[in-house]
């Protein structure tokens, strides 16, 4: 029969109140605490990176592929490449690659009778995949393209309609500058609808319409573009493929990820990361404490039983595993609770968005929370090994206990 163990779940499962019971249920509550906060920060900083994330590559792709300028602003409008077949099949088939879309941009200026606001026109083709964007959409719908000509239609973001005073169905003058410093011309255009990201850099400036009427503006051949936009099955895995689809490009093109354009994002949602670590290292650390401090007060609560058992002939060995055993129970059963809690948490967030966020700060308007498996496995993990290391010391209180003294302790 396993003497410590017996000994350790009559103490800590006694039904009969007392002051050992109290602190092994304030300790095991400490721990569920600690592992729930831990959990539940690991998911709301990967939620908050990966949502912000999808929402640049939803709206920009994953890869852009385009012609190699040195020195070309991000947001610049591009040199006209060639479509060839033959590269975007290459693309499209490369695995991990979803779908490929042609796409230009051009500077204009929208005007109403009352204002004017300057935008980034970006113009993609007839089969280009909306589903992509369609959680930004919040009236009207996308574009329409006719079989023949151009579209006279555009999208605005709900920032830009907002400042021109347009509805759904309003139709805008919009001014296109060329870049030789000739003639600016204009086109009359309807808005059919109007999206929102949360992110200002695009909601700010950012036009969607038809690609053809850059090449017309542009003075293009119909199979000429701005360059194409990658977007990926698993974003992970975007400098890899990068890598990859560069070295098969034509000399005079070139392939960026998304991160390089926009680094400040990027860079900003990393900072997440040291976050983390150090919310990790302080309830890792109060976990620790809590555990260490609730084992010696019950080994000094438990000093009289100590010295029966040593008087009885029982080894310093077999009376720590007693206490190791109550370490343990707190444990695993603060890791259990603590993960339960760290899920209900996390499905309440997800399901009614109780704590929200202001979107032009943040580019969300609730916090995120996407827990994922290893989330689990290395806070319990690391919580059971580090809480189990740290077990043996306040055991070690009971090798000095004399029998004598103990047995007339009170």
């Amino acid at each position: 029969m396993n003497i410590a163990g017996f000994i350790a779940k009559r103490i800590a499962f006694t039904r009969e109140k007392s002051f050992s019971r109290f602190i092994i249920r304030l300790a095991a509550a400490a721990t569920v605490l600690s592992v729930a906060i831990m959990i539940v920060s690991l998911a709301i900083t990967n939620g908050f990176q990966y949502t912000i994330s999808q929402k640049i590559f939803s709206f920009w792709g994953h890869i852009r592929v385009q012609h190699y300028e040195a020195g070309k602003l991000s947001n610049a409008e591009e040199t006209a490449i060639e479509k060839n077949d033959t590269i975007a099949q290459m693309l499209r088939a490369h695995p991990g690659v979803q779908s490929v879309n042609s796409f230009a941009t051009k500077s204009a200026i929208l005007k109403t009778n009352e204002t004017i606001e300057g935008v980034l026109f970006k113009g993609v083709e007839k089969n280009y995949q909306f589903n992509q964007l369609k959680q930004f959409l919040k009236q009207g719908r996308w574009v329409n393209f006719p079989d023949s000509g151009y579209s006279n239609e555009i999208v605005l973001s709900v920032y830009t309609a907002g400042q021109l005073k347009l509805s759904v169905n309003d139709q805008v003058l919009i001014y296109f500058i060329p870049k030789d410093g000739s003639a600016i011309r204009a086109r009359k255009l309807t808005l059919t609808g109007i999206y929102k990201t949360g992110i200002e850099e695009y909601d700010k400036f950012i036009a969607l319409g038809d690609i053809k009427l850059i090449q017309r503006l542009n003075g293009w051949k119909p199979e000429e573009i701005g360059g194409y936009e990658v977007f990926l099955t698993d974003y992970r895995q975007i400098d890899k493929i990068n890598d990859a689809l560069f070295n098969t490009l034509p000399v005079t093109w070139t392939s960026k990820t998304i991160k390089e354009i926009n680094p400040n994002i990027f860079d900003w949602l990393n900072l997440q990361d040291t976050t983390i670590i150090l919310v990790l290292v302080i309830m890792t650390i109060v976990a620790v404490l809590n555990l260490i401090t609730c084992l010696i007060i019950l080994v000094l609560e438990r000093t009289r039983m100590i010295g029966v058992l040593k008087a009885l002939g029982s080894p310093n060995t077999s009376i720590q595993r007693i206490f190791l055993y109550q370490g343990g129970i707190i444990t695993i059963t603060g890791i259990v609770i603590g993960n339960l809690v760290a899920l209900l948490l996390v499905w309440l967030q997800q399901r009614y968005g109780l704590i929200s966020l202001q979107e032009e700060m943040y580019y969300i308007s609730k916090v995120e929370m996407r827990a994922e498996w290893w989330h689990f496995a290395i806070v319990d993990a690391g919580t059971f090994i580090v809480c189990f290391l740290i077990l043996i010391i306040p055991t070690l209180i009971v090798r000095r206990v004399q029998p004598v003294k103990a047995i007339q302790f009170r």
